[in-house]
């Protein structure tokens, strides 16, 4: 188990992977980007939240409310004020360093909208 702050940390892109990937991950990876971008590539298993609608005010997808989060974007600027926003929701969460292009160039896979090899733009 581990500790995540409120919004404070950072992770990289492995201990990303580490924390959220498998059944019996302990926090739930969520993507912030737009729907285009989802649909083109992002990891297996993560939950998408686009940040245009977590800042609109829209609660976060019933199977990540109450769990840890480790929050992703295309290259870390944008999971950076969702983590912020969050936190401010009370949640536990981290943001990834590098975002999806960190992901994808350190080899960890990625899907499309479709479960086939994604793209990361």
């Amino acid at each position: 188990m581990f500790l995540l702050r409120r919004g404070k940390d950072r992770v990289t892109v492995d201990q990303a992977h580490r924390r959220t990937q498998g059944a019996d991950a302990p926090a739930v990876l969520l993507d912030v980007r737009e729907q285009d971008e989802w649909n083109a590539g992002h990891a297996p298993g993560a939950v998408h939240a686009p940040l245009s609608r977590l800042t609109a005010g829209s609660a976060l997808p019933s199977a990540v409310r109450g769990r840890p989060l480790v929050v992703i974007c295309r290259s870390g600027n944008r999971s950076q004020r969702a983590a912020e926003l969050l936190a401010a929701r009370r949640a536990e969460v981290v943001d990834v360093k590098g975002g999806m292009k960190a992901w994808a160039a350190a080899g960890h896979p990625v899907v499309d909208g479709h479960g086939n090899h994604g793209s990361i733009a």
